[in-house]
């Protein structure tokens, strides 16, 4: 496959160059790169095992800069290498992130617990973990009668008797928050009923952790699909398959989020090229669902309006509405679960939370100030963005619903991820890579004042946004002018090019030229 090929072998020209040596070159050099992320993938999720007790910090920032070496290699490689590349560094780095025990969230013993409850008949939304009523369903790989190392949230007998309307039973578990209702809407739940329905998940959380690394490499292929479908270069769905976002969120944290983005990408993909009312209910519905997993791919919307909004709106609002009613006829108006108390557990409900904002006002001020900035963006991508290129509008809003938000959990960047991908713009994964630091402040040798953490983190990516689009501007100014591109601009000018405008592309065009089909040419996904 990494054979020389002919000159005239489209899938050979790529910036100029023919495979051969050098490409066989860049191959190794990617798996090496690929083989440090996974190494520092495992240094990070087994700490144990590293020998000079390194920061988690360095190791992120090492993941980070091998990943992104790699991408910058696989722009020169042919396409269908690529492709391989492309799936096996996936898998193998997924593999690495699976082979520990979530270290980062234990989001997922929730998502365990919720599908053995619904595997005995009760609907999740019901009871809380410790409830009473459910005493015969805990085992003891989530439920301890005290504290144990990885069995650390505990319900004290003093609180249980403080509390004996919420008839509650006393004891630790692994399942965070325990004293709360799931926050996951009905596709999600789906998804953890799914699972255990696959593997019972009674003595090991490798089941969930291998299930959703699996729909990340799914989603891969997914992107890779839409990319070539779209005559977009391919290689951007490395900046998926690779990012140590994915591999830690989805391999070794498992978070549903995966599930959504995949959904949320396949709905995308569908609508932008949707010509007639039957894709266009299709891509609403997959839409609809997405948002019914994780409310996150909502700020797809306003992207997706473009075309056929009224009809997008009634598929995705009856997709939602379709899984959400077998739980409201059982449980009434519990299905709203846990969110109320999450936005006023994470400060959002007071006007403490917002990182950046909060350096200037905060309270209910902050709040109106959060809602305008959203509301504008959301205006300008209703009113301005390209139809056929509703991942760029949707990454301009989610990227400004972090920088508002400023959250503490860093999976929630997964679908800014997906968006860079289909958009081909790698420094708005910065915003992924700073969620870490919010998440994770004492990382690093030394940790700045409480109040500044989240602006630096979601601060400096706005910096590195703002600098790549200086970068970009200069180098559509100089070949405007016939002025020489500088040698580290080629991938830059390549990823660039599509973001300007659509060209059409003709009959039997290679999708490695790095063109879009313009609008009115309907290309099937």
């Amino acid at each position: 496959m990494l054979a020389a090929q002919p000159a005239d072998d489209p899938s050979a020209q790529i910036d100029g160059t023919l495979p051969g040596m050098n490409v066989k070159i860049r191959v190794a050099a990617i798996g090496l790169a690929l083989s440090v992320l996974a190494g520092l993938v495992v240094l990070l999720v087994r700490p144990s095992i590293d020998p000079a007790r390194i920061r988690p910090l360095p190791l992120l920032i090492g993941a980070w800069i091998a990943f992104l070496a790699a991408a910058w290699l696989l722009r020169k490689v042919p396409r269908r290498a690529s492709v391989v590349l492309i799936l096996l560094g996936g898998i193998f780095i997924q593999a690495a992130a699976v082979s520990a025990p979530p270290h980062m969230s234990s989001d997922l013993y929730r998502y365990i617990w919720d599908g053995r409850v619904q595997a005995a008949g009760i609907d999740p939304y019901q009871y809380v973990p410790t409830a009473t009523q459910l005493d015969g369903l805990r085992n003891e790989f989530l439920f301890s009668p005290s504290y144990v190392p990885g069995i650390k949230y505990c319900v004290s007998p003093s609180y249980v008797g403080s509390h004996p309307a919420a008839e509650l039973a006393p004891g630790c578990t692994r399942i965070n928050r325990p004293t709360v209702p799931t926050i996951y809407p009905p596709v999600a739940e789906a998804w953890f009923l799914g699972v255990y329905y696959l593997h019972p998940a009674d003595d090991s959380s490798t089941p969930i952790q291998a299930a959703t690394a699996l729909v990340a490499v799914l989603v891969t292929v997914l992107l890779l699909f839409g990319l070539g479908r779209l005559g977009r270069d391919v290689r951007m769905a490395a900046l998926w398959s690779w990012c140590p976002t994915v591999v830690l969120e989805a391999g070794n944290n498992a978070h549903v989020d995966v599930i959504a983005v995949g959904l949320a990408a396949a709905a995308m993909l569908v609508l932008a090229t949707a010509r007639t009312t039957r894709r266009t209910v299709l891509g609403g519905i997959l839409l609809g669902l997405a948002i019914a997993t994780k409310l996150t791919p909502a700020l797809t919307v306003p992207a997706l309006l473009r075309r056929r909004g009224v009809t997008v709106v009634v598929a995705a609002g009856s997709a939602f509405a379709a899984v959400y009613v077998p739980h409201v006829l059982r449980v009434g108006g519990k299905v709203i679960g846990f969110l109320p108390g999450y936005l006023q557990q994470e400060g959002y409900a007071k006007g403490t939370r917002f990182g950046i904002i909060g350096l200037f006002v905060t309270g209910p001020l902050a709040i109106a100030v959060a809602v305008l900035i959203l509301a504008a963006v959301a205006f300008a991508v209703l009113q301005f963005s390209d139809p056929d290129r509703p991942w760029e509008g949707a990454l301009y809003m989610t990227a400004a619903a972090l920088a508002v938000t400023t959250p503490h959990y860093q999976w929630y960047s997964l679908l800014l991820v997906m968006l860079v991908a289909l958009d081909g713009r790698p420094e708005w994964l910065a915003f992924a890579a700073g969620g870490y630091y919010a998440a994770y402040p004492e990382m690093a040798r030394y940790t700045p004042p409480a109040r500044l953490v989240d602006a630096i983190a979601y601060g400096l990516p706005l910096v590195v946004v703002g600098a790549g689009w200086l970068v970009r501007h200069e180098l559509a100014r100089r070949a405007d002018i016939g002025e020489p591109l500088p040698a580290f601009a080629s991938a830059l000018a390549v990823a660039a090019e599509p973001a300007a405008s659509a060209v059409a592309a003709p009959a039997g065009a290679d999708a490695d030229a790095g063109r879009e089909v313009g609008a009115g040419r309907e290309v099937p996904v």
